[in-house]
C-alpha cells in the first residue's frame, strides 16, 4: 500500500486545534497554503526508496506551525551586526536617528507637502524640503538629491560634460563595490575620460598641460576605498579651481562617504567634509547620505547656483529622485547636524564610531559568562580587536574594539573548521541573525555594534536557541560524515571486487 494514502486531507489538518488556532494571527489564506506545501513536502519526502512512516496529525500540524512562521518571516530582516564593519554595505549601512524614524513614520502615514508650495498654494520642489538645510551646513549656494552617490556623479557628470573630456588623475579612477567604476560612469553620462599624470603623482601642469579645445570639465575622486602610499602627490583642490575656472571649465569633486561633523574634534581621523571642497572653490561636490553622514540612502549634490541648475534641468534628475520618505528621513538628519548640542550622542551612526573602548569592554565583561560555557566543544574568550568604519570610508584607519572571539577546541583541523561553519551558519539561522566574522580559525562577535541594555537582552534571549541550532547541525554533520565514510567503504569494497573480477578476466594477478 502507497503509504502517502494516509495522510490527510487539506481540510482535517485545517482543522487541527492548533492549526485552527494559527489563522487567528495568520490569516486564513496563508494557513492554507503552508497546509498544502507541508502536505506536498511530506508527499515528496514518503515517495523516496527509504522513506519513514508517515508523520501522524499533531506532527504534520506542528510542521505547519513552523512553515507558517518562515512564510511570515519578512526577507528584510533586523540582524545583529558583529561584523566590525560599522557602517556595513551588505547590513543597510547606517542606522537612522530616532528622529529621522518618526519622520519617516509620519510621512508614511499623512499627506505631506511635497511638491506643493503651502505659501503660494501651487506647485512646489521636493528639493526645497532640504535644499536649505544642506546649504547651510556646506556653505554651497544651492543643493539637489538622488537615490544614491552613483546616481549623483553620473547626473552630474551627464549634465555638466557630456559629449567632452573629463579630467581626472591616472591615481583617481576608482571602483567600490557593486561594479561602480568611475570609467563606466563616465562613459555611462556620456563624457570621455582623459587620464592626467601617473597613479602614484600627478602635478597641476599635467592638468594644464591635458586641456584643449575638447575639455568639458575636471574632476577630483577621493580614493574612498583603498590608499595609496610612498612616493606620492596629487593636486590640492584648490589650485585644481583655479585652473579650472581660468580656462571656463567645472570642476567636480566625488567626496564619496562624505561628512558633516568635524570627524578629528570628535577623536576620529580626519574625513574631508563637503564644507571644505565648496570652500576650495568646487563648482560641484557629491557625497553619499548613508555613509558618514548617518542619514538614508540618497546622493546629495551642492555647489554653484548655476552648476546645480543645469543638474536639476537634466532628464535624468527624474529618474533617480528620492521620495517621500528618504526625503523626510533626510531633512531629521540634516537638523540634527543643524539644531543638535551633541550630533554624536543622537545620530547613531556617530555614537558607534565614537563609542569608547572601556563602554564596549564592559559589554564584553557582562557578556561572556553568558557564553564561555554554552557549547562544549567552542571556547570563548573576550579579546581586543580592531574596527572599520567600512563602506569605503577610511580605508586604513581603524577604531579599537572587543569581540567574543569563538575557538573549537582542540582537534583535526578539518573538524575545527567544520565547527565554525556549523557555529556560523547557526547564528546566522537564529529568529534575529548573528552576523560575525570568520578569520585565523575563529569566529569573532565585535561589540562594537551592540549597544544598550535592551539589545544584550535581545542578544542573550537567542543563546538557548543557539544552543539547539548549534547541536543540531554538529549531529547533522557527523550523520553525514557517517554517511559518506560507509560509501567510501562501500565503493571501495566494489572497486576491489571489479579488479578482482578484471584480473581473473585477463588474467592478471589479483
Amino acid at each position: 500500500m502507497d503509504v502517502r494514502r494516509s495522510l490527510p486531507a487539506v481540510d482535517a489538518l485545517l482543522a487541527h486545534p492548533h492549526v485552527r488556532e494559527a489563522r487567528g494571527s495568520y490569516g486564513q489564506r496563508l494557513v492554507r497554503r503552508a497546509v498544502r506545501q507541508t502536505l506536498d513536502e511530506t508527499r515528496r519526502v514518503l515517495a523516496q526508496p527509504a522513506a519513514p512512516a508517515c508523520p501522524d496529525l499533531d506532527s504534520l500540524a506542528t510542521r505547519v506551525l513552523s512553515r507558517l512562521a518562515e512564510l511570515a518571516r519578512p526577507a528584510c530582516r533586523a540582524v545583529f551586526n558583529l561584523t566590525g564593519t560599522v557602517i556595513h554595505t551588505n547590513l543597510g549601512r547606517s542606522p537612522l536617528a530616532e528622529a529621522a524614524i518618526e519622520a519617516m513614520t509620519q510621512a508614511a502615514r499623512h499627506p505631506v507637502a511635497l511638491e506643493y508650495d503651502l505659501d503660494s498654494g501651487g506647485r512646489g520642489d521636493r528639493d526645497r524640503l532640504v535644499e536649505g538645510l544642506l546649504c547651510e551646513l556646506t556653505g554651497a549656494e544651492a543643493a539637489t538629491v538622488v537615490n544614491n552617490n552613483a546616481g549623483a556623479v553620473l547626473l552630474a557628470l551627464g549634465a555638466l560634460g557630456a559629449g567632452r573630456e573629463a579630467l581626472i588623475s591616472r591615481g583617481e579612477l576608482i571602483e567600490i563595490g557593486g561594479a561602480f567604476r568611475m570609467p563606466d560612469i563616465m562613459a555611462a553620462a556620456g563624457c570621455r575620460l582623459r587620464e592626467v599624470g601617473a597613479t602614484n603623482r600627478t602635478h597641476a601642469r599635467d592638468f594644464e598641460e591635458a586641456i584643449g579645445e575638447h575639455t568639458g570639465m575636471i574632476v577630483k575622486a577621493h580614493t574612498s576605498n583603498y590608499a595609496i602610499t610612498g612616493f606620492t602627490g596629487s593636486v590640492p583642490e584648490p589650485r585644481l579651481a583655479d585652473i579650472a575656472h581660468a580656462h571656463g571649465l567645472p570642476f567636480l569633486v566625488d567626496l564619496g562617504s562624505g561628512a558633516l561633523a568635524d570627524f578629528a574634534a570628535l577623536g576620529l581621523p580626519y574625513e574631508a567634509q563637503p564644507l571644505d571642497a565648496v570652500g576650495a572653490g568646487a563648482d560641484v561636490v557629491t557625497f553619499s547620505g548613508d555613509k558618514l553622514l548617518g542619514g538614508p540612502q540618497a546622493g546629495i549634490i551642492v555647489g554653484r547656483r548655476e552648476a546645480i541648475a543645469s543638474i536639476k534641468r537634466h532628464p535624468l534628475k527624474r529618474a533617480l529622485r528620492l521620495d517621500k520618505l528618504t526625503l523626510a528621513a533626510l531633512e531629521a538628519t540634516l537638523r540634527l547636524y543643524r539644531d543638535s548640542d551633541v550630533p554624536q550622542r543622537d545620530i547613531p551612526t556617530l555614537a558607534l564610531l565614537t563609542r569608547p573602548e572601556t563602554d564596549i569592554a564592559a559589554t564584553g565583561e557582562r557578556l561572556l559568562p553568558h557564553v564561555q560555557h554554552l557549547l562544549p566543544d567552542i571556547t570563548v574568550t573576550l579579546e581586543p580587536c580592531l574596527s572599520q568604519l567600512g563602506s569605503g570610508s577610511l580605508p586604513v584607519d581603524r577604531l579599537p574594539s572587543r569581540a567574543l572571539v569563538w575557538r573549537p577546541e582542540e582537534s583535526p583541523r578539518r573538524l575545527r573548521e567544520r565547527r565554525l561553519r556549523h557555529l556560523e551558519t547557526a547564528l546566522r539561522g537564529l529568529p534575529r541573525p548573528v552576523i560575525g566574522r570568520l578569520s585565523d580559525g575563529a569566529l569573532r562577535l565585535d561589540l562594537r555594534s551592540l549597544v544598550g541594555e535592551a539589545e544584550e537582552t535581545a542578544f542573550l534571549g537567542q543563546l538557548e536557541a543557539l544552543q539547539r541550532r548549534y547541536t543540531a547541525g554538529t549531529e547533522s554533520g557527523m550523520a553525514s560524515d557517517e554517511r559518506k565514510a560507509a560509501e567510501g567503504t562501500g565503493n571501495r569494497a566494489a572497486s576491489d571486487a571489479r579488479s578482482a573480477a578484471s584480473s581473473e578476466t585477463y588474467g592478471g594477478t589479483p
